[in-house]
Order: C-alpha cells, then structure tokens, then sequence
C-alpha cells in the first residue's frame, strides 16, 4: 500500500478543456487541505495500461472525487463516456471488498445537473451526489463541505479557498512571465505542471498578490 494513503486523493474526471477550469481549482482546493491530488494525467509511462495505473491510484488513495459530469454525448451519434463510471465502479469495490485499510476510504461524486445521472446509473439513486453546475467556485464548494463534514481538517470558509486560489493564480503568472514565458504558453501549461506549482507556491509561504 502507498505510503502516502492517507493523504493521497484520487480526481477521476475527462480531461479536456473545457473541464480543465473545475479541475485545477478542485486540485488547488484539496491541496490546500493538505492533500496530495491524483490523476490519471501525472504520469507518461507508455508501457503502463491506463487501467493498471487507474486502478493503482485508486487503491493508493483514501479519498476519491468522481465527477460525472462530463460523461454524456456532446453531439449526434457520438458514444455516452464510460471512464468515469466504469472507475467509480471499482473505487466502490475497493471501499466495500477490499478490507482494511480500504474500508476507511472516502468517495465524494460531483454531477453538473441535479438528478441527471439517475437516467444512466440508477443504483446511485440515494446517494450523496453533489452538483457543480458546471461552475469551478460552486465545484470547491461542494469539496470544501465534504471535507469539512469528516472534521479531519482545518476550518477554513470556501471564500477563503478561493480569494487564494486567485492569489495563486496571479504568483503562478508572473512567475512565468519572469521566467521568459509568453501569454500563449502560459495558456498552454499542463494540469500536472500546475499541480506542481501549486506545491511550489504553498512551499513559499503562498504568497500574495
């Protein structure tokens, strides 16, 4: 088991875009609370399956978000997204079969629309499923709250969180335009390279702007 279990969380969402504003400041709200984030993305190593390294995250990670908003058909005749539920699926029968340490795991699922998922994955219905509606200061609220209601974590408002995600954002920019970066490729950074630089931050006494 990773040694790092009990702080490690593991983010399973689509990778594009448009998701990417929810995602960064999902990342930087965990990391505030002392978590390390996980994703599917950290890592390059063709020679791993994507599901051996899915499934590694999972089992190395006490908390879990699983964000399912991204799974429907965007257009005509395109496929219904299967990632994100089929790695729900074993999150769930790592919490419920796989014993101890496993049985301590924490699992937190995000929608964009209220109900919208009991059209495709009835079980869940009675389930705890948080709604972001597709807004990134909605979607650290709902984080927020979840890890606040387990009182393993400081106390810290949303507000809070995000007037320093703000504060992060503007000492990441000028820190590459220092750096001899342009606005395009500031623009062009990767998830995980500003996972690291959010560590970077924190490591500098997060600085404000």
């Amino acid at each position: 088991m990773d040694s790092d279990f009990g702080r490690n969380a593991f983010v399973n969402c689509l990778f594009d875009k448009a998701y990417e504003p929810i995602l960064q400041a999902l990342l930087f709200c965990l990391m505030r609370f002392g978590l390390r984030p996980r994703i599917a993305s950290e890592q390059s190593d063709a020679g791993t399956p994507r599901l051996e390294r899915i499934l590694e995250l999972i089992k190395s990670s006490r908390y879990s978000i699983h964000d399912l908003s991204r799974c429907q058909a965007s257009r005509v005749n395109e496929h219904y997204r299967l990632n994100m539920p089929f790695e729900l699926g074993m999150d769930f029968g790592c919490l419920h079969y796989g014993g101890p340490p496993y049985s301590d795991k924490l699992i937190l699922i995000l929608e964009e629309k209220p109900y919208r998922y009991q059209a495709a994955i009835s079980d869940l219905a009675g389930s705890d499923i948080e709604a972001h509606e597709g807004d990134y200061a909605t979607a650290v609220r709902k984080v927020r709250n979840w890890l606040a209601g387990h009182g393993e974590f400081e106390f810290i408002g949303a507000a809070q969180i995000l007037a320093e995600y703000e504060d992060f954002q503007q000492w990441y920019y000028q820190r590459q335009l220092s750096a001899g970066f342009s606005d395009d490729d500031i623009q062009d950074y990767s998830t995980a390279d500003l996972l690291r630089a959010m560590f970077d931050w924190v490591d500098q006494g997060m600085p404000r702007h």
